[in-house]
């Protein structure tokens, strides 16, 4: 079991990531997800600034991929989370999961973005074109994570 994780303001390749994944021995199922910066609907997106402490932010992704690795069989897990500014449609985060079987990679990739868009200490703040503001959590969000505890 190998924990890849990253707090980066870079890019990142999917396709490079996939293929890590992809080289884990006995693995029969490599699940990804690559979250992007959404457009609002109600007003225009110019740009999104994301802050985190780092060390803690660091800390608390290795607490929830170890997390799935403890309820699920997995290979490796990446986790890479940018930082900085973003604009619209831009990669902001890529959870890769490799594991023998299908059932435990979907879940586990699910679990971890439940848990992250929860737990991870990451400030959002959307610069729009009717100013600018930090993004409050989700009821949403809440409401997914509590199907895991």
């Amino acid at each position: 079991m190998t924990l890849r994780i990253q707090v980066q303001q870079q890019d990142f390749s999917v396709a490079s990531e996939y293929e890590l994944l992809r080289q884990e021995a006995r693995c029969g199922a490599v699940v990804t997800f690559s979250g992007l910066v959404r457009e609002l609907t109600e007003t225009q997106l110019l740009r999104m600034t994301l802050e985190h402490y780092p060390g803690m932010t660091e800390q608390a992704l290795i607490q929830i991929a170890t997390e799935a690795q403890q309820r699920w069989q997995l290979g490796t897990v990446t986790i890479i989370h940018r930082v900085g500014t973003l604009l619209p449609n831009e990669q902001i985060v890529f959870v890769g999961v490799a594991s023998a079987h299908r059932a435990a990679g979907f879940a586990a990739a699910e679990f971890i973005m439940d848990y992250l868009k929860n737990r991870a200490p990451f400030w959002k703040k959307e610069h729009t074109s009717n100013g600018e503001y930090w993004v409050a959590a989700k009821v949403s969000d809440h409401v997914a994570l509590q199907r895991w505890e």
